[in-house]
């Protein structure tokens, strides 16, 4: 038994984690502390999520109690039409001016997983010219995906490029836990399609690059990495380097895993591995000369008290870092318990199976009505279909509804219901409609919508219908309500005739 816990004592001595690794894995919990996310499979749409958290963690992660940083710069220049979205700007000024790429070395959690990756044995590919060279990608990707394209679609489609196309956290912290689970498996595996594909492709790739190359995703793609290298000089925590102290041996940079030239430049994530092989101690953490100054004043202005506090001035350190450490835990408890037990959910009821749907009142367009409440749908069966012009499934579900509704019109009623607050449905939507039916490539919006039989209604911030059925931000998502306004099914399935008609014949 003794030997047993002395080769355990052993092991712990040679692979006791590092601080930066702790505090990494404190991020990556405090970021994520919606444990019941989890456990129901849900997003979390807690108050506190309109908060942006320092490192690049996915909004649709079910424990996810902040929202990531760039996708909301993306989602605040997609909406902004052309307009300075100062909140978000304001909150990376602020995280960069504070911690810089301090942020990507202690705050991140994609960065870590990384880092744990790579801590697999195999063979390992060093720093070079041509990745000093491929770490400039990030900057042109923050341009075209974060910036250009948002804002090329402003006003007219949602899409946070990144996000949706390159962001491997999207795949592992939100896809792949939210389908994974089982209320979610068979509605969620309907929905997947190419875009998925794609990113599931490229998140294999970053896993497995990262095995072999030292944070891959953070050196050559990471755009929020990328902003936070532009306040890397002027930050007030990180790493700098003494001049008068160092020698310019070149061991700094030689240890190094990143692309840096010197420490501290834009590709510097300030770990501070490279202070403990500098050989005369010229690198140190910012603030050094801050303490070093007083403790000079200390002793000028009384050299007896000087010689005396050694002793409480130890006790000092060790107080205050005990202070700082319980102060984490209050903050990671108090969080773990606020959002899973007392924060709800923005919507302030949520609708169950077998209740009778609330009377909400909807504008429609392309309608002989300008407003239609769900009483007056009462007498037949009904289909609420929440959709939007960004989504391919919702897209290739609505020729469905409409050949459906051409059938049974004198028995359901059929309401689409588009998810983005818009004046008017989007002309994309026209040229992505594969139906025979239809002329899809007419230009003409409004003659192509009044083709459409079936009745479409906008669900805007002052009309939280859908927030009434689900939390969840996923769609399509189609309501049946049944004669007398009863619901009757929750799905997020795909649609086709057949279910369309298999469902009518079940609640008709």
């Amino acid at each position: 038994m003794k030997n047993f816990l002395h080769r355990i004592q052993l092991w712990w001595f040679r692979h006791k984690p590092s601080k930066r690794r702790f505090v990494q894995l404190y991020a990556a919990l405090l970021y994520n502390a919606n444990v019941k996310g989890f456990i129901k499979g849900e997003i979390f749409t807690g108050i506190t999520k309109g908060v942006c958290v320092p490192g690049l963690n996915c909004y649709s992660c079910p424990g996810a109690v902040g929202s990531c940083p760039l996708g909301a710069l993306q989602s605040a220049l997609n909406g902004s039409n052309k307009r300075l979205p100062y909140y978000v700007i304001g909150i990376l000024l602020l995280y960069g001016l504070i911690f810089g790429r301090t942020i990507c070395g202690w705050l991140c959690p994609v960065g870590f997983f990384q880092e744990l990756a790579y801590k697999i044995r195999s063979p390992k590919l060093p720093k070079s010219n041509v990745t000093r060279l491929l770490s400039y990608l990030k900057y042109v990707i923050l341009a075209v995906f974060v910036v250009i394209i948002p804002l090329m679609y402003s006003g007219v489609l949602p899409l946070p490029a990144f996000c949706k196309y390159i962001c491997p956290a999207g795949i592992f912290e939100g896809a792949l836990p939210l389908i994974s689970h089982p209320n979610n498996t068979t509605d969620f595996l309907a929905m997947l399609g190419e875009v998925f594909n794609w990113k599931f492709f490229l998140f294999i790739g970053f896993f497995v690059s990262s095995i072999f190359i030292y944070r891959v995703f953070c050196r050559f793609i990471c755009p929020l990495g990328a902003i936070y290298s532009l306040f890397n000089k002027f930050c007030m925590l990180g790493v700098k380097v003494n001049k008068d102290s160092c020698t310019n041996c070149g061991l700094c940079v030689k240890k190094c895993k990143m692309d840096v030239k010197r420490v501290g430049d834009h590709e510097c994530i300030n770990c501070g591995e490279c202070i403990s092989v500098c050989p005369t101690k010229a690198i140190q953490w910012k603030g050094k000369d801050f303490e070093k100054v007083n403790e000079e004043t200390t002793l000028q202005t009384s050299q007896s008290v000087a010689l005396e506090s050694k002793t409480p001035k130890k006790n000092n350190k060790k107080t205050i870092k005990i202070i700082a450490q319980v102060s984490a835990v209050v903050v990671l408890v108090s969080t773990l318990v606020y959002v899973n037990f007392f924060d709800k959910p923005t919507s302030s009821k949520t609708a169950q199976i077998g209740d009778v749907c609330e009377n909400f009142t909807f504008d429609t367009y392309y309608s002989d009505k300008e407003t239609i409440s769900i009483d007056e749908l009462k007498g037949k069966v009904t289909y609420i279909n929440f959709w939007s012009t960004t989504c391919v499934g919702c897209i290739a579900e609505m020729p469905y509804f409409e050949q459906f509704y051409d059938q049974y019109k004198d028995d359901v009623n059929v309401l689409a219901i588009h998810t983005i607050d818009i004046t008017s449905p989007v002309e994309e939507f026209i040229y992505s409609c594969e139906n025979p039916k239809y002329d899809s490539t007419s230009q003409d919006s409004d003659q192509f919508w009044e083709e459409f039989e079936i009745t479409f209604a906008q669900d805007n911030k002052d009309n939280p219908f859908k927030d009434y059925f689900t939390s969840q931000t996923t769609i399509p998502l189609t309501i049946i309500l049944d004669k007398e306004g009863i619901i009757r099914e929750i799905t997020f399935a795909s649609m086709n005739v057949e279910k369309l008609i298999g469902y009518y014949e079940l609640y008709k």
